[in-house]
């Protein structure tokens, strides 16, 4: 609970992965790649609830080891064209018939492993300060969007028309990217059959780029191992 508001995090897991076969379930720093928001919310007490909602067994009978709630995701909800925003409906939905009150969702991307509590702090304390609808994670662009291309019929011309893609990166105009870290917003407000999670009046909170990551191919999971490794050694010394 915070600031009398019903808090429930929201881990969203399905079963199938083209790039890595049962990629929720991959190993990172010795456990399962969807334990780690599992954990993080676990650590956070503000969150009431732990849902994870998934359509495979194997990622349920993972899950429920940690003591989380299973949202039975049905097949469509778990296609590669699926919308997370169309699962957290379905969800709220069964909540509201069980007359079970949620007032926040904060969703977890299992995807995105290094967040901390306190980045979830900062998004609740964020949506009650500015009575924000929405808010979510964002870092400095890894790419520059005015350093980006589009290339028609093999010649290439700047995305965005009239960008300078030659200027000093001190004189580029900010960009940030949003990095799925952490997702905060108030479910009753979610429009109907929209694809986006931010919405209403909107909060943007920074976090540093050195503290997330986005694991979807293999070699995301040997860098993250590896990230894992230098800081236990560093632990260490």
């Amino acid at each position: 609970m915070y600031n009398k508001l019903r808090v429930a995090a929201l881990i969203p897991a399905r079963g199938g992965s083209k790039s890595v076969p049962y990629k929720n379930l991959y190993p990172v720093g010795g456990k399962p790649l969807v334990a780690w928001p599992i954990e993080t919310a676990i650590a956070t007490p503000e969150i009431d609830d732990i849902y994870v909602s998934t359509d495979d067994d194997r990622i349920s009978s993972c899950a429920l080891k940690y003591g989380v709630r299973i949202h039975h995701r049905p097949a469509e909800l778990a296609s590669d064209t699926a919308l997370v925003a169309d699962t957290v409906r379905h969800l709220y939905a069964m909540l509201v018939e069980q007359s079970e009150q949620i007032d926040v969702f904060v969703l977890l991307e299992a995807t995105s492993p290094f967040r901390t509590p306190e980045m979830i702090r900062r998004c609740l304390k964020r949506m009650v300060d500015e009575d924000l609808d929405s808010i979510a994670t964002f870092h400095r662009a890894e790419i520059n969007p005015w350093r980006t291309w589009r290339i028609t019929d093999g010649e290439p011309s700047p995305f965005i028309p009239d960008a300078i893609p030659w200027l000093p990166r001190q004189q580029l105009p900010d960009a940030y990217q949003l990095n799925g870290a952490v997702y905060a917003f108030r479910p009753g407000r979610l429009p109907a059959d929209s694809p986006r999670l931010l919405f209403g009046k909107i909060g943007a909170e920074i976090v540093d780029s050195n503290d997330v990551i986005d694991i979807d191919e293999q070699k995301d999971f040997a860098i993250a191992n590896a990230i894992l490794l230098t800081q236990d050694s560093a632990k260490s010394n």
